[in-house]
């Protein structure tokens, strides 16, 4: 019986207590990536207020995360689920950092830990229905974005290669390696293009020429695919209010 009362609140946004559960969560994790930023502040790290609130959201996203695995049906189901991973992500930083700090680990590392806590944005994203048709668009593409991402990685090394082999006998500093000139193969292929970095020789700027046109098509094709999706989706929408 609290099983299956807990689920139509945690589950559901038919019952008032499921709604208003809904928009505390909601309201919660705004608050906590709000004051995640805060805490980039130097004035304001480590302030009391801060770390205080970060204490009660973590409480709060761990007591939620114990309790959707309960009422779960399929508790294995959920916990390796795209959300279920989201929710455990969203708090395991807060633990990570504490079994750090009492094992006198590098803080260096810490950094990189407390960088997750980002991934509670993803958590708004159940309960939300633009952001569930967003993500319902990429379901449906996914299989063509996971090809397109496949071809991007391989145009990304062709492309490090091929101005290596151009650049790196006139300017070894800037394009010292194949990984070194990736960092000009993401900026060159998404057409960006910040000049830190630029070839000077008459095939580098060839090359570049025409990495920068397939970089169009690159960038512009998923694109296409996920606004497609989603007009779609916005229409079976519109379809079924009007029926």
């Amino acid at each position: 019986m609290m099983k299956k009362y807990l689920k139509n609140i945690i589950d559901s946004q038919e019952s008032r207590a499921g709604y208003l559960f809904d928009i505390f969560i909601q309201v919660l994790i705004v608050l906590s990536l709000i004051t995640f930023s805060l805490e980039t502040i130097e004035s304001l790290n480590g302030h009391k207020f801060l770390v205080a609130f970060e204490y009660f959201s973590v409480i709060i996203f761990t007591i939620e995360y114990i309790l959707r695995i309960y009422v779960s049906d399929k508790k294995l189901s959920y916990i390796f689920s795209f959300y279920g991973l989201i929710d455990f992500l969203a708090i395991i930083p807060f633990y990570l950092n504490i079994y750090f700090i009492s094992k006198n680990i590098d803080l260096r590392g810490l950094r990189v830990v407390r960088l997750l806590r980002i991934l509670r944005l993803f958590k708004l994203f159940r309960f939300n229905d633009s952001l569930i048709l967003l993500q319902n668009a990429f379901i449906i593409v996914k299989r063509e974005m996971i090809i397109f991402s496949f071809i991007a990685i391989i145009l990304l090394y062709v492309s490090s290669v091929g101005i290596y082999f151009f650049e790196n006998p006139v300017q070894p500093e800037e394009f010292s390696s194949i990984f070194a000139c990736m960092w000009w193969a993401v900026s060159t292929m998404t057409t960006v293009g910040y000049g830190d970095i630029v070839p000077i020789t008459v095939g580098g700027k060839i090359f570049t020429s025409f990495i920068s046109f397939i970089g169009i098509g690159v960038v512009s094709i998923p694109t296409a695919l996920l606004a497609s999706s989603l007009t779609g989706l916005i229409q079976i929408d519109k379809d079924d209010l009007v029926k």
